[in-house]
């Protein structure tokens, strides 16, 4: 399964604009909502994908969860995703019944008070 579709690449790098556009401008950045939520179905990592670099489409920024407890916003290769496997040797997946219903410092907060990605 390929892990983002033409339109969520669409969407992240558009966000991913508007984010430079701010900083550019000296304004707030954008709380975005994520766009993608990818996992491993066999090694507890999570990732809630908001925007993509649009220099660098293989940068993304999100909600990362690697399964220590401690989840935490920042930045990730979709490549580097792409290569993770888990204990069975399984690849990371995209969540095709992901519907995001707050922002992503929303999921943050939430993430932080429980420990992992409550998506």
């Amino acid at each position: 399964m390929k892990l983002l579709l033409t339109e969520h690449t669409k969407k992240l790098i558009e966000h991913g604009r508007a984010t430079s556009a701010a900083q550019l401008e000296g304004l707030d950045e954008p709380d975005h909502m994520p766009v993608v939520k990818l996992f491993t179905p066999d090694a507890n990592c999570t990732w809630l994908i908001s925007e993509l670099d649009p220099d660098d489409p293989d940068l993304a920024f999100g909600l990362c969860d690697l399964g220590f407890g401690c989840p935490e916003l920042g930045s990730v290769r979709i490549s580097e995703i792409e290569s993770v496997r888990g204990a069975l040797g399984l690849p990371a997946e995209r969540d095709r019944h992901f519907r995001p219903e707050r922002s992503l410092s929303a999921y943050a907060d939430l993430a932080r008070k429980n420990g992992r990605i409550v998506a």
